[in-house]
């Protein structure tokens, strides 16, 4: 079977439950976005270390579930369960309480992982805006719209945290550079 169908040349798309809509319809929009979403964090992963990237993959699953809720909202089995908020919700605590968070305005890109988190934050940012839009004209899953709030603040503090971690790397760089330098004066001194 060919990648292309060439059933959208025609700027029409179906949903997952077959119903036949625009691509520019705000489903279409809202799957775009999310796809956008889980491929930025897919780049964000490549940075990460095992734990991050544990819960990156998790949440890109759920990403999933949650477009096939968008695309078959009547379908049962793709209700999103309120439960894997609660989860983001502890991670999110976990990540805060493991080092003291800047509470002022943030400059963006104090590394490359919080440049990469960023983009994915304000791509769920987005992704919550069209799901808010998808709601007031068709059937949304309001536990799916806060789990995509709740993501947002999760790559938020995971940014945060990398910027932390990667700031204290340069601190102790510059300190393992200066023993090196008064051991290597040391040296001189004893020949």
């Amino acid at each position: 079977m060919k990648i292309y169908t060439k059933k959208g040349d025609n700027g029409r798309t179906s949903l997952l439950n077959g119903t036949g809509v625009l691509k520019t319809d705000d489903r279409i929009e809202l799957l775009g976005t999310i796809d956008e979403l889980s491929s930025h964090i897919g780049l964000a992963k490549v940075l990460s270390g095992e734990q991050l990237r544990t819960e990156l993959t998790h949440i890109q699953k759920n990403l999933m579930h949650i477009m096939s809720g968008v695309a078959d909202p009547m379908k049962k089995d793709y209700r999103f369960d309120e439960r894997e908020t609660d989860t983001l919700e502890q991670w999110i605590d976990r990540i805060e309480d493991s080092f003291p968070r800047v509470k002022d305005f943030v400059l963006y890109g104090g590394c490359e992982q919080s440049a990469r988190l960023d983009v994915a934050r304000a791509v769920a940012r987005r992704a919550e805006r069209r799901f808010r839009l998808v709601a007031q004209k068709y059937i949304a899953d309001k536990k799916a719209m806060q789990y995509v709030n709740r993501l947002s603040d999760y790559l938020y503090v995971a940014a945060r945290y990398a910027d932390y971690q990667a700031e204290n790397n340069r601190a102790e760089g510059v300190r393992e550079d200066v023993i090196r330098g008064i051991m290597k004066n040391i040296d001189t001194i004893k020949e």
